[in-house]
């Protein structure tokens, strides 16, 4: 008797899988439109037409050898304290913004960048032994731009047209200024 009921059981959940599988297919669901207007990797913000792409990078960079300088700083451990002679690391992590979307006056479009810093690769050379620091959050780049306008904090026209000086000069050698700046170009 019991072995009935269980076989009766089983046949009506067959049975019931059945007639679902051969009811009317449901529409899929679309959680994430994507937005092919500007380019691959963009997707639409929900309930707007706005499109949108995040991106960014983790970066770490190991060197050994002097510390760029020729007094004889020594970088050491932003834990610890320790010396560690001339070994030097950085982490950086990237974290990038793109949106646009179409106006009558022309495409709207923003870009954000934003940097977090941290290692024992002191950018100071007032520093005593050359210590290392965290140079946390910063905001490399942030613009709107519309019609070929930009406004917003990113790299000065003087110094991308010369691709930031390239290979050429030593920093140390021949200090150059930051490459950001507040601007208003039209490209």
């Amino acid at each position: 008797m019991y072995i009935k009921i269980r076989l009766l059981g089983l046949t009506a959940l067959i049975a019931a899988s059945v007639v679902r599988a051969a009811g009317a297919e449901r529409e899929p669901a679309e959680y994430i439109k994507i937005c092919d207007v500007l380019g691959s990797g963009y997707f639409y913000i929900p309930n707007t037409e706005t499109c949108l792409r995040i991106g960014g990078y983790v970066r770490y960079d190991i060197g050994l050898g002097d510390v760029r300088s020729y007094d004889s700083a020594r970088t050491s451990d932003v834990r610890t304290g320790e010396d560690q002679g001339t070994w030097r690391n950085n982490t950086r992590f990237t974290f990038k913004t793109w949106s646009g979307q179409q106006t009558e006056l022309g495409a709207l479009t923003t870009y954000t960048e934003t940097h977090v810093n941290f290692g024992n690769s002191a950018n100071s050379r007032d520093s005593p032994q050359n210590y290392g620091f965290n140079s946390g959050l910063a905001l490399a780049s942030a613009w709107v731009e519309l019609g070929g306008l930009r406004v917003g904090k990113d790299g000065s026209a003087f110094d991308t047209f010369v691709s930031y000086a390239g290979n050429v000069l030593d920093s140390m050698l021949v200090r150059s200024a930051g490459f950001d700046t507040n601007v208003a170009q039209y490209y």
